[in-house]
């Protein structure tokens, strides 16, 4: 077993009382002494630090970086606006996704964040198809971290003002108490919020700062977790993997327009002739979807869904209790014709089958600032 990666902020998770579990590659925070429960609450009613520094930061120059990174993506990249960040996904050529992303014009540069657990496949994926002319820096010197909740900006506008000028998905480089950030209003709770790109060297002093305010609290990858589950978002690996389509994943949203069949650029990424079919003819059999429980027991990842006659129908990808809806909730695939909206399907928990309504996602209503 490899020796842990550690993010800069480290010593100062163990400092707060962090329980450190591997994850990625790296020993995270799960929680910290306020606990899971309270953490969550805490972020959807007032302002939750998350060091998310395991995710991989890139950065890909040269005049043709937006032209290639659009041919290994079914996102429009060309004329994404300066200072815009946009939700991209990298497929395979069966269409399936290989992982879900970030990608923001910073200017002279796009700016891309993958997911931890994929960086070194993605970056090595880039490097193998991204055309002569684009180079390719992996950030390794800086931390990330996203401050969440209703009160991100309030805390945050104290230490840094220019950030009120942000809305939703727009991206700076903004100087934080004399250490250049490189700051996005998104973020991967529901609520509205930030991320912050950090120069190792500074991240914990800056993070001492954002804690110091009133309203914010360091939180754990435990409500995280349930936090983006109530906003219906995928995680990659259990939500999303390389087997799954966008279509079947429920994310055609993320395909833009210009990049479909009939759009002014169609095509040109890896798997488009499948998703292409899914999309005109819904040639696909299963589709992901929302789930809340009609008892008291937590659904997990895992679980196999049935139907009535205790058929296997699916399978449950990620289950928690969501403390903001009070109930437990999950996510999951199921066969198409019971991707209904209020069809009942049942969980199979301990040779027991626990009823479930297929709901809507997400689960909360998302609040980011649109201005």
């Amino acid at each position: 077993m490899s020796e842990l990666n550690k993010t800069p902020l480290y010593n100062l998770h163990l400092e707060l009382g962090g329980k450190m579990v591997p994850f990625a590659g790296f020993e995270m925070p799960v929680q910290y002494p306020l606990g899971v429960k309270k953490e969550h609450i805490h972020t959807r009613e007032q302002a939750g630090l998350f060091d998310v520094s395991h995710m991989g930061q890139v950065k890909l120059s040269g005049a043709n970086a937006a032209a290639e990174l659009e041919k290994l993506v079914p996102v429009d990249i060309i004329d994404l606006p300066v200072g815009k960040q946009r939700y991209a996904l990298f497929t395979n050529e069966q269409g399936g996704i290989m992982d879900d992303l970030m990608v923001t014009n910073a200017g002279d540069y796009l700016y891309v964040v993958v997911n931890a657990a994929c960086k070194a496949q993605d970056i090595a994926h880039m490097q193998a198809n991204l055309g002569a002319g684009v180079e390719l820096e992996v950030l390794d010197d800086r931390a990330l971290v996203a401050l969440q909740g209703p009160k991100a900006a309030l805390a945050l506008s104290r230490i840094c003002p220019a950030v009120n000028d942000l809305v939703f998905m727009d991206s700076r480089q903004m100087t934080i108490d004399g250490v250049e950030c490189f700051i996005s209003r998104s973020g991967y709770t529901g609520e509205d919020g930030y991320e912050i790109s950090i120069p190792a060297a500074q991240a914990e002093r800056l993070c001492r700062l954002f804690i110091a305010e009133p309203e914010v609290e360091f939180i754990g990858l435990g409500a995280r977790d349930s936090l983006r589950l109530e906003s219906g978002l995928c995680l990659y690996g259990h939500d999303l993997d390389q087997n799954t389509t966008p279509i079947e994943g429920s994310l055609i949203w993320a395909i833009s327009k210009c990049r479909r069949a009939d759009g002014e650029r169609a095509g040109g990424f890896p798997g488009a002739d499948k998703i292409f079919d899914q999309i005109a003819n819904k040639n696909y059999r299963r589709k992901r979807i929302g789930l809340i429980a009609q008892g008291k027991a937590p659904i997990r990842e895992g679980a196999e869904l049935q139907n009535a006659e205790g058929v296997k129908i699916g399978e449950v990808t990620s289950g928690s209790f969501g403390p903001t809806v009070g109930v437990p909730i999950a996510m999951g695939y199921v066969a198409t014709e019971y991707a209904v909206l209020d069809t009942e399907v049942y969980a199979l928990v301990r040779g027991k089958q626990l009823p479930m309504r297929v709901a809507k996602t997400p689960f909360i209503e998302q609040r980011y600032y649109r201005g």
